[in-house]
């Protein structure tokens, strides 16, 4: 599976698409302890099929939160984002890891937002079921805590 994602963003990329990658892992994968394992080898799969990184974005997306109200604790977010960014600068170059937005993904609400956009490696927010709620106008203005 991680090939053929490598693959279809290669290929969106070489039609002048820009891409928001997924990564995460399952919640097993998690309670294992193998998430950095897991999301090391999402990204190595497309860092396989590319060498330009400036049309992609990644998104840490923990598969066990999609559509079920849990979310990664902001601490642990923030880890995995900061072992990308660091995965990036091993891997691929200092410029990718500081230039490539990695953001969340994982239920984000208006409860959770402004501590998770707080972390220094959260970019910003791959937002689902709460972009059709009211509270998707908090999430937005989270993007402030940033700025101060």
């Amino acid at each position: 599976m991680n090939k053929f994602v490598g693959e279809k963003v290669a290929y969106a990329l070489s039609k002048g698409l820009k891409v928001i990658a997924c990564v995460g892992e399952t919640l097993e994968q998690r309670e294992s302890g193998s998430t950095m394992e897991v999301v090391a080898a999402q990204t190595k799969a497309i860092a396989d099929k590319i060498s330009d990184w400036t049309n992609v974005v990644l998104a840490y997306e923990p598969v066990w939160a999609f559509g079920t109200g849990k979310v990664a604790p902001p601490d642990q977010a923030q880890e995995v984002h900061s072992e990308l960014r660091s995965w990036l600068q091993a891997h691929i170059s200092p410029e990718v890891a500081a230039s490539t937005r990695i953001m969340y993904g994982g239920s984000v609400s208006g409860a959770n937002c402004k501590e998770l956009a707080a972390k220094p490696d959260v970019d910003g927010f791959l937002v689902g079921g709460a972009s059709l709620k009211p509270e998707f106008v908090d999430i937005i203005k989270s993007a402030e805590v940033k700025k101060c």
